[in-house]
């Protein structure tokens, strides 16, 4: 009967604009606006539909013979594909709204703003400086429940550009797979699993104003490449990553630096690439792992090549209940006649770091580092130490405010000593 077909298409136009009317918050103004405009179209179509259904029952009703019209009127039947033509916009709107662009984003980021008095001795320049020192936001995008999207971009030093201090760079825009539970692919530009900080070096997340000097001479952090690869877990406990990426170009006008080496994935020179492997081992409130890096020339093709470089480290990061515990040892080994001519074919660097945390609130810390970046054999003196001690204070979880103290001890006599202040965030 008609009555009973147009009891099902206003059950169907009510069910989809009660649903769409609840999501019209998030649709935007225009789109809540049309929404009211067909919100008032169905409600004016029903009721014509309802009064010729009922006139036609009337009618029916009032007869005493004949046969009963099996279908609506033409009116009635118009009406009845207007009514039709509006539940389908209906239902595109809300079949865009589940498509829509910013379903899976997430944003993030994080900052720190650094102060340095230092008294330069033996020949060192003092340093009386503040800065703005990194300006950072990370965007990710799930694309479904095994692929993503995480990038972050990094303004150094407030202003980039032309005869500017600072600069602007793409530190991570990869793409996770996941193969299944255990096991994600990874392609594209992404930090090296190398150390305790350059994977994680947010400035709520170590002490001191300054990230260590052996993780950014030694290791230099923050270092990112270009590649492929894998990460995972083997076990519950043992987590691992294995990459095939872009590697270091150094040369002797740098000394043989690899943080100079660094190409950034800048129109990289990708004649040599290299290979990184890291394991960590996690217990409740241990971490205990290490990596190796291989490259067949960090020169990439230079005459003066090749020079095999291999980079290793091993470190440890242990918190019991008040107590921390931070221990690192890196070294690269290069080979070839270039490096060893200026004591750059042995590099090294290590620190311990106890901590102590007097509240949730503040923490108290100490570190000794010692590195060298030309220790191999026929170097001049090189090496430098250094002693670092200081607070963290943290008013949010996600808010830093430090101070420390340093103190150096290089061979050459060269030393900055002083006060170092910082605050940061993270999101």
């Amino acid at each position: 009967m008609t009555t009973r077909f147009l009891s099902k298409k206003t059950a169907r136009l009510l069910s989809a604009g009660l649903c769409l009317l609840m999501s019209a918050p998030a649709l935007g103004d225009d789109t809540a606006a049309r929404l009211a405009a067909l919100e008032a179209r169905i409600a004016e179509l029903e009721k014509r539909l309802e009064e010729q259904a009922s006139a036609q029952r009337d009618t029916l009703a009032s007869q005493t013979g004949g046969t009963e019209a099996a279908t609506p009127n033409t009116e009635n039947a118009a009406s009845s594909d207007r009514l039709t033509a509006v539940e389908t916009h209906l239902a595109a709107m809300e079949d865009a709204k589940a498509s829509d662009w910013t379903e899976g984003l997430s944003l993030g980021g994080y900052g720190e703003l650094h102060y340095n008095n230092l008294t330069g001795r033996g020949g060192a320049a003092d340093k009386r400086e503040i800065d703005f020192h990194r300006f950072v936001l990370t965007l990710g995008k799930s694309f479904n429940e095994r692929i993503r999207l995480n990038s972050e971009l990094e303004l150094e030093h407030v202003m980039a550009g032309d005869n500017e201090k600072g600069y602007m760079a793409l530190e991570q825009a990869y793409l996770d797979f996941d193969m299944n539970d255990r096991h994600t692919a990874r392609a594209g530009l992404f930090l090296l699993p190398v150390g305790l900080l350059n994977t994680s070096h947010e400035p709520t997340r170590f002490y001191g104003v300054e990230r260590n000097p052996v993780e950014r001479d030694v290791i230099p952090t923050t270092w990112w490449e270009a590649g492929v690869g894998s990460h995972g877990w083997f076990t519950d406990s043992l987590e691992y990553a294995a990459y095939l990426h872009s590697g270091l170009k150094t040369d002797a006008s740098k000394n043989y630096s690899v943080r100079s080496g660094r190409q950034k994935v800048a129109y990289a020179n990708a004649s040599d690439p290299a290979g990184t492997l890291a394991l960590n081992w996690h217990m409740p409130g241990l971490t205990l792992g290490g990596s190796l890096q291989y490259q067949s020339d960090i020169t990439q093709g230079l005459p003066q090549g090749p020079v095999h470089g291999l980079f290793s480290e091993g470190h440890l990061d242990w918190q019991y209940q008040r107590f921390g515990l931070r221990m690192l040892y890196a070294q690269w080994n290069l080979g070839g006649d270039g490096p060893e001519n200026v004591g750059a074919d042995y590099q090294y660097g290590w620190y311990i770091e106890p901590s102590y945390r007097l509240t949730s609130q503040v923490g108290l810390f100490t570190r000794y580092n010692a590195w060298d970046n030309r220790a191999g054999s026929g170097a001049s003196p090189s090496g430098k130490r250094q002693l670092d001690f200081g607070v963290n204070w943290s008013p949010h979880k996600q808010v830093i405010v430090k101070a420390d103290y340093q103190i150096q001890d290089n061979e050459n006599g060269q030393n900055q000593n002083g006060v170092n202040l910082g605050v940061g965030y993270e999101f």
